[in-house]
C-alpha cells in the first residue's frame, strides 16, 4: 500500500478515536482499542545484525564487521533475511496473541552514526567512520528491510539523529556542539541518504543535545528532516530520552513540559513513559489536539503500510524460515567477507597437511560472547573459533587449547593465584606446530551505557590497549618462538603494534556472528581468501586525537588525519596480489564514472574491493585528505584481469563551506583508483600505489 492510501486510511481510523485513545497510541507499547478492532502493538524491535532479543534467529556479524565487507548487495540481502525472519516471528507470535516487546515489525535499525572516535563503546553498531560508506551500506540495509513489495516487509529506522557518538557516560546531559560544516559534511549525509534514497520509514532521535537543542525535540533537526529532505515517516525518541529533558538536560521543569516540547517538535512516538503525561499537557494548553492527531496518523500510516490491518503477501511466511540453512550460510559468507587481514608474512593460509598439532589460545577462543556483539538474537548453535577449527581439522590434526587468561580479570578462578592459566598457555604453545591466539573484547567491555551486556560501565574504552592480562598473554606466547597468528575479536580500533612486531599474521574478526568459527576456519586454511577492509582508522595512539567530547572533525578519521595511521581506513590484505593497473574517467549523460582495469597478479582466487578517492585541488573548503567517492567488490581468479566501471556521484565533486552549504568550488581534482586509500601508509603496507588521474571539470 502506498503512503497516500495508507495515510487516508490512518486519518479515517484516527478520526474515530477519542483524545485519550489517540494519546495512548503514541507510546512504544500501544494498547489495544477493542471497540475499533485495533490490536495492541509494541513498536520496539531491534534488527541490527539479525532479529534481536526475541529468541532464536540468525545472528549475522556485528554491524562494524558488515561495514568491513564494503558490500551493499550483501547488506541488502542480510536485511531482507532479517525482515523475513521478523515476519515469520510476527506471524507466529500474533497468531498466539503474543504482541510483546521485540515481536513487532518496526526495527530500530540501522545505526548510521559516524564512528568518529575509537573510544566510543557503541561504535561497533555502526558501519564505521566514513559518511559515504555509511550512507551506501545504510541505504542498502534499509531497502532490504523494507522490501519492494506492495506491502512494506518491515520498517527500518535511521538512528540516532543526530551527531551522536559518545561519550556514553554523559549522553543524557551532553550537548554535542558541531559546526555547520561538520554537520553537513560528516554527521548528516547518511541520514539524508536513507531518507531520500531508501525512503526510510522511521528516524530515531539521539539522547544528547545538538548545538543546544535536545535531539528528540529539535526544531533545527526537524526542519532539516521534514522540510529540506521531505521525510514523511514517523519520528521516535530514543528510550527514556524525553525524560532527560527535565532530569538531565534541564530544558524543562516537569514531565508534562517535556512531553509537550517533544511532540510539538515532531516526536511522534515515545520510547519510554513520558507521553503518559500528554493528556495533562493537553488539558493545560501546552499541546493542541491537532498535534496529537497528526502523530497518531503518522503512526497508523506506518501500520497500514506494513499491512497490519489487511491481507499481506508476507502473512504466509512460515516460522521455519527462522535460522534456515540458507540464512545460516549467508551469515557464514558475511563473516568470511568481513575479516580484515592486517599482516601476513606468508604463514597464511595454513595447510592442514603440514600440521600435526594446533594450539588455540586466548580468552576469546571459545567465547560465545565474542561472536555476537550487542543487540543480538539467539543462535540455536554458536560456532566459536575453537569449535570451528576443531570441526574443520577433524581427527587428522590434534588441537590443544587454553584460555590463557580471563578477558580482563587477573585470574580465571576466584581462589587461584593471579595468571592461573598462563603456564597452561605456554605449555600449549610449546607443544604446537602453530598457535592461533584469540584476543580482544566483547560487549561487556565495549557497548552501550547501561545495556544488558554492560550494566555497570559507561561502555566506552579508556584507551586503545587490550586489557593488561591479555597483553601479558601475548608476551608469553611470543616468547614460545612458535609461529603465531593473532585473531582480534573486537568492534573497534585496538593497538596492534605489539602483534605486528612479534606475530606472523594478524587478522581482525570483529564480532563475527553465530557462524564465526566456521568462517574463521575456512579463511585461516585458505578455502576463502580474506577481503575485508577497515571501515575505521587504527590510530597509533589517542594522543593524536582531540579530546573525546570535542565534536570537531579536525584530526579525526582518515579524512582529517594529520599523521600516519597504524592501519588505515580502507586497508586489508588478501591471499593474492590484486592491483589496479589502469583507470580512466568517462563522462556521459548519466554523469561521471571511473573505468578501472583490475589484475590479480597473485596465485590465489580472491575477492577484493576497488576504491575510488577524490581530492579537490582548488577549494579551501575541501576535506584535508582524499575522500572515498566510489567502491565495488570484484572477484578475480589467479592471473585474471577484469575491467569494471564505477559510477561517481556528482556530489563527490562538491565541497561544504563554513556555512554548511554544499556547492561546486574548483575545477581540478586528483582521482585515485586502487584497492586501498592513496595514503603513504597504505602504500607502505601493500607495496602498491593507486593509479592517479588528474581530472579537470569543464566549466558549466
Amino acid at each position: 500500500m502506498n503512503r497516500e492510501d495508507a495515510r487516508k486510511k490512518a486519518q479515517e481510523l484516527v478520526s474515530k478515536m477519542t483524545i485519550e485513545e489517540k494519546a495512548s497510541q503514541l507510546r512504544y507499547d500501544a494498547p489495544a482499542i477493542s471497540r475499533l478492532n485495533i490490536p495492541a502493538y509494541n513498536w520496539w524491535n531491534e534488527g541490527l545484525h539479525g532479529v534481536a532479543r526475541a529468541g532464536q534467529a540468525t545472528v549475522f556479524p556485528q554491524a562494524i564487521g558488515l561495514g568491513a565487507t564494503f558490500d551493499p548487495d550483501l547488506l541488502n540481502e542480510i536485511a531482507d533475511v532479517i525482515a523475513t525472519e521478523g515476519r515469520a516471528k510476527y506471524n507466529a507470535y500474533s497468531a498466539k496473541g503474543d504482541r510483546d516487546i521485540y515481536k513487532g515489525l518496526t526495527f530500530w535499525s540501522p545505526n548510521v552514526n559516524i564512528f568518529r572516535d575509537p573510544r566510543w563503546g557503541r561504535g561497533h553498531e555502526t558501519y564505521g567512520e566514513d559518511p559515504y560508506l555509511t550512507k551506501c551500506l545504510g541505504v542498502a540495509f534499509a531497502k532490504g528491510l523494507q522490501g519492494q513489495g506492495e506491502t512494506m516487509k518491515a520498517a527500518a529506522c535511521a538512528k540516532h539523529f543526530a551527531v551522536h557518538s559518545g561519550p556514553e557516560a554523559i549522553r543524557h546531559e551532553f550537548d554535542a556542539k558541531a559546526t555547520k560544516k561538520d554537520m553537513a559534511e560528516t554527521y548528516l549525509p547518511a541520514f539524508e541518504g536513507l531518507v531520500k534514497e531508501a525512503g526510510v520509514e522511521a528516524v530515531m532521535g539521539a539522547y544528547n543535545r545538538t548545538n543546544g537543542e535536545p535531539c528528540c525535540a529539535s526544531p533545527s533537526l526537524q526542519k532539516t528532516l521534514r522540510e529540506d529532505w521531505g521525510f514523511q515517516g514517523h519520528f521516535v525518541s530514543d528510550c527514556w530520552a524525553i525524560r532527560d529533558f527535565h532530569e538531565n538536560h534541564m530544558v524543562t521543569n516537569t514531565a508534562q513540559e517535556s512531553a509537550a516540547l517533544a511532540i510539538n517538535n515532531g516526536c511522534d512516538l515515545n520510547c519510554g513513559n513520558t507521553y503518559l503525561h500528554i493528556l495533562k499537557a493537553y488539558k493545560n494548553g501546552l499541546i493542541t489536539e491537532d498535534t496529537i492527531t497528526e502523530s497518531a496518523v503518522r503512526l497508523f500510516t506506518t501500520r497500514y503500510m506494513l499491512g497490519l490491518f489487511d491481507e499481506s503477501e508476507y502473512n504466509s511466511i512460515p516460522y521455519t524460515e527462522v535460522e534456515s540453512p540458507a540464512h545460516l550460510a549467508m551469515a557464514e559468507r558475511a563473516a568470511e567477507e568481513s575479516f580484515v587481514l592486517l599482516k601476513n608474512n606468508g604463514i597464511l593460509p595454513l595447510k592442514k597437511e603440514n600440521l600435526k598439532t594446533v594450539g588455540i589460545i586466548g580468552p576469546n577462543a571459545d567465547s560465545r560472547k565474542a561472536l555476537i556483539g550487542n543487540y543480538h538474537g539467539t543462535a540455536s548453535r554458536y560456532v566459536t573459533i575453537l569449535e570451528g577449527l576443531q570441526d574443520y581439522l577433524g581427527e587428522e590434526v590434534r588441537v590443544l587449547t587454553s584460555a590463557g587468561c580471563d578477558l580482563f580479570r587477573d585470574r580465571t578462578e576466584p581462589l587461584a593465584f593471579t595468571h592461573d592459566r598462563l603456564a597452561e598457555a605456554k605449555i600449549v604453545a610449546d607443544n604446537s606446530d602453530v598457535v592461533i591466539l584469540c584476543v580482544g573484547l566483547d560487549e561487556s567491555l565495549e557497548g552501550e551505557e547501561g545495556d544488558t551486556g554492560n550494566s555497570y560501565a559507561s561502555g566506552d574504552k579508556e584507551n586503545l590497549k587490550l586489557p593488561e592480562v591479555q597483553q601479558e598473554l601475548m608476551a608469553a606466547v611470543a616468547e614460545s618462538g612458535k609461529p603465531v597468528i593473532l585473531c582480534l575479536m573486537a568492534g573497534s580500533d585496538i593497538d596492534m603494534s605489539y602483534a605486528a612486531e612479534h606475530f606472523d599474521a594478524v587478522m581482525v574478526l570483529w564480532y563475527p556472528g553465530g557462524q564465526g568459527g566456521k568462517a574463521a576456519a575456512r579463511v585461516l586454511f585458505g578455502d576463502v581468501s580474506p577481503s575485508g577492509k577497515l571501515p575505521v582508522t587504527f590510530y597509533e595512539s589517542l594522543e593524536e586525537l582531540p579530546e573525546f567530547t570535542d565534536y570537531s572533525m579536525k584530526g579525526r578519521t582518515y579524512r582529517y588525519l594529520e599523521g600516519k595511521a597504524q592501519y588505515p581506513f580502507g586497508y586489508g590484505l588478501t591471499y593474492s596480489q590484486v592491483k589496479v593497473t589502469d583507470a580512466r574517467i568517462l563522462s556521459g549523460e548519466k554523469g561521471i564514472s571511473a573505468e578501472v582495469k583490475v589484475q590479480n597478479a597473485g596465485t590465489a582466487d580472491t575477492r577484493d574491493v576497488v576504491q575510488i578517492y577524490i581530492k579537490n585541488l582548488d577549494s579551501p573548503h575541501a576535506v584535508k585528505n582524499p575522500e572515498l567517492a566510489a567502491f565495488a567488490g570484484v572477484f578475480l581468479k589467479a592471473g585474471e584481469t577484469k575491467t569494471i566501471t564505477l559510477p561517481v556521484a556528482g556530489r563527490a565533486f562538491t565541497v561544504v563551506d563554513d556555512e554548511g552549504i554544499r556547492k561546486e568550488d574548483g575545477r581540478r581534482f586528483m582521482i585515485y583508483a586502487g584497492c586501498s586509500q592513496p595514503d603513504e601508509r597504505s602504500t607502505e603496507l601493500t607495496g602498491v600505489k593507486p593509479v592517479e588521474i588528474l581530472y579537470q571539470k569543464e566549466e558549466a
